[in-house]
């Protein structure tokens, strides 16, 4: 059978657009469908935009930190508009060259919303096109409980359009996104107000991160309100209302209410059913939500039907840009370039762009220790950074090593504090690589530098 495509890929973003290039690169006729701008969720209002809040969000505290070093500072402002439009000129700048990247490795691009129409057709643009293999790399969307109110809520998709700095923001979530946006709106000045149905934020990571950011938070000035759920919000002369599940919690007035509870796979309009392509439940936890669905992937991201693929968010497995780029090239390589290959989702590392700053890979010490038991050692440290020996400030920086003791292997690595990002990544290397603890004490130490305590944990 003759196709209009060898491979046809619904969604631009992260997932879609490495694929595409990739299966280009090796040959294939591709073209790609985006109804909105290219780029995905990271470039257009997640990765990009947010990581551009976050550096804005630390020079408050960069001017109060040079004063330590002889500096005089004067009276600071942020111009807010100046800054969403110039965050705003930068994701679309990106968007562009996305496009740019896509002509240069003959991509089609159809500015479109595309449905499946059965295994290997698509209707786009009022048309329908054929392929030989097609690839869903749609990803999710925010989502918002289904409570009184809600609809007076924003979502992380709308913060980066705000017209006005909010004088006190309340958010709902304990996970990353909320707890980023927490850190990053209290940075720029405004109060917040962070709402968790837990006793703790960020689920799922280390117990000394969740303590040691959780402790940072607080000591820069964002309120944390535990074990509450938002019953209601109303409107009020002072803004929004926000009645809480606590028996003694007082409501909360704010001006702005961001709702970062939780995404979703965006599978709904695909046609899938008319394709036969099977989902799993992917639920989010809380009350006022339903369960939803991602779409059901082997270890080569193939879905039930055996021409037709997925990658990123959309498969709910590991969400995370890097993680989709890599499954679409993986994808790519083993249907175009003769090189059949699983993505390895075992020790990815991760950040978490709050303040303080965190980021991890492999096991959290509750992980090794469930399935390793008393074979697990834990090293450990905390310090205040040399940066604040002159500006006063009781900022610290935590870092941690989970090893089985019995190969000696680093199973995790841990850290709390400025950059841990940017250190983590290095280590990532050698606990991908099953370097050992004999390993990490045999390299020599960058001195003066945070990151040498890595190696000198004993």
């Amino acid at each position: 059978m003759t196709f209009d495509y060898d491979l046809f890929v619904i969604g631009a973003g992260s997932g879609g657009l490495a694929a595409s290039k990739r299966a280009a690169s090796y040959g294939a006729k591709v073209a790609i469908a985006e109804y909105d701008l290219v780029g995905g969720t990271c470039v257009i209002r997640g990765c990009v935009p947010k990581k551009l809040m976050v550096y804005g969000s630390h020079f408050p505290g960069l001017f109060s930190d040079a004063s330590g070093y002889g500096w005089k500072v004067g009276n600071v402002e942020l111009d807010w508009e100046y800054f969403i439009t110039s965050i705003d000129k930068e994701v679309r700048r990106l968007s562009q060259l996305h496009i740019s990247s896509l002509e240069k490795a003959g991509v089609e691009l159809i500015p479109s919303r595309a449905t499946l129409v059965d295994p290997h057709t698509v209707e786009v643009d009022g048309r329908k096109v054929t392929a030989d293999k097609i690839l869903i790399a749609v990803g999710g969307f925010p989502v918002k409980p289904d409570l009184p109110g809600m609809e007076y809520g924003i979502t992380s998709n709308e913060i980066f359009h705000l017209k006005e700095q909010p004088k006190h923001i309340v958010i709902l979530g304990a996970g990353y996104i909320g707890t980023e946006f927490a850190c990053i709106m209290r940075g720029l000045g405004s109060e917040v107000t962070q709402i968790t149905r837990g006793e703790k934020i960020l689920n799922g990571f280390d117990e000394d991160v969740r303590i040691e950011i959780e402790e940072g938070m607080t000591n820069h000035g964002i309120r944390l309100i535990k074990n509450n759920v938002v019953k209601t919000i109303e409107t009020v002369p002072e803004g929004l209302k926000l009645t809480l599940s606590g028996d003694d919690q007082e409501p909360v007035i704010a001006d702005v209410f961001l709702v970062a509870t939780g995404r979703t796979p965006n599978v709904d309009g695909l046609g899938l059913k008319n394709a036969g392509v099977d989902v799993v439940a992917s639920s989010i936890e809380g009350p006022g939500y339903p369960t939803t669905s991602a779409i059901a992937v082997n270890e080569y991201s193939q879905t039930s039907q055996t021409n037709i693929f997925a990658v990123g968010d959309v498969t709910d497995r590991i969400n995370l840009t890097p993680v989709a780029i890599g499954e679409g090239r993986a994808f790519a390589d083993s249907e175009f370039g003769n090189n059949r290959r699983e993505f390895s989702h075992q020790t990815v590392p991760t950040a978490i762009f709050s303040n303080p700053e965190a980021a991890t890979v492999g096991w959290t010490e509750a992980e090794a220790r469930e399935k390793l038991g008393d074979a697990v050692k834990i090293f450990h440290t905390r310090f205040r950074p040399m940066y604040h020996s002159l500006t006063g400030k009781q900022e610290k920086t935590m870092m941690k090593l989970v090893v089985d003791s019995n190969t000696d292997k680093v199973l995790g690595a841990h850290m709390v504090g400025e950059n841990a990002a940017e250190i983590i990544q290095g280590v990532a290397i050698a606990v991908k690589m099953g370097a050992t603890k004999k390993d990490f004490d045999a390299t020599v130490g960058i001195h003066p530098s945070a990151a040498e305590e890595f190696v000198t944990m004993r």
